[in-house]
C-alpha cells in the first residue's frame, strides 16, 4: 500500500511564494493550475474553511469557457483513463471507495453507455462526488441528470467539483495549530 503522503500546514501556504503555493494546491484540480494562481491572491487564511471558500469563490467568479475547461478536465467515471492506469491518484482512490474499479461487465457497459449519452447531450462528462456515492447511486443519478437543461448540469458540475475539492482539501491541508 502506498504511504501516505505528508499534509501541507496552513501556514506553510500563507508564506510560501507562489510557486509553492500552486504546486501544493494545484494538484486538487485535475490539471487547472489558474485556480490555484488566483486563490494565492487572496492569502492568508485564517482557516481550511476560508481557504476552501476561496477556492469556491475562484471557480465561481471564472468565466464560462475557464469553468467549462475545468468540468472538461475530469476524467469519466470507468472511462478510458480509468482503463488505460491514467487517472491521478486522487480520482483513482475515489472511483475505488465508490466501487467502480470492481465492476462486472455488464456494469461497466451501463457506464460506458451513460457516458456517452451524457457527452453527447452536454459535451462534458458526468461530473458527481465519488466519495458522496456508491456505483448505484451514481448510475441511478445518470437518467435524472439528463434531464436537466445544460446550464443546469453545468452548475451542477460547479457544485460537485467544489464538494471533491472539499475532500481533497482535507487530505492535503492541514490547519495550522
Amino acid at each position: 500500500m502506498a504511504e501516505a503522503k505528508p499534509k501541507a500546514a496552513l501556514d506553510y501556504l500563507n508564506t510560501t511564494g507562489q510557486a509553492e503555493f500552486e504546486q501544493a494546491i494545484g494538484k486538487l484540480f485535475e490539471k487547472n493550475a489558474w485556480v490555484a494562481a488566483r486563490t494565492f491572491e487572496k492569502r492568508p487564511f485564517a482557516s481550511l474553511d476560508d481557504l476552501y471558500k476561496a477556492m469556491t469563490e475562484v471557480i465561481f467568479q471564472a468565466s464560462p469557457a475557464e469553468q467549462l475547461e475545468l468540468i472538461l478536465s475530469h476524467p469519466e467515471l470507468v472511462g478510458r483513463e480509468a482503463v488505460s492506469g491514467t487517472l491521478s491518484s486522487q480520482s483513482q482512490n475515489e472511483q475505488a471507495k465508490a466501487g467502480l474499479t470492481n465492476l462486472s461487465p455488464e456494469e461497466v457497459a451501463r457506464f460506458n453507455e451513460y457516458n456517452r449519452a451524457y457527452r453527447s447531450q452536454f459535451g462534458f462528462p458526468f461530473i458527481i462526488c465519488a466519495r458522496k456515492h456508491h456505483k448505484s447511486t451514481i448510475l441511478a443519478a445518470f437518467p435524472v441528470r439528463m434531464q436537466h437543461r445544460r446550464d443546469e448540469e453545468i452548475q451542477i458540475a460547479l457544485d460537485e467539483i467544489c464538494q471533491i475539492l472539499e475532500f481533497r482539501l482535507k487530505d492535503a491541508v492541514e490547519s495550522s495549530q
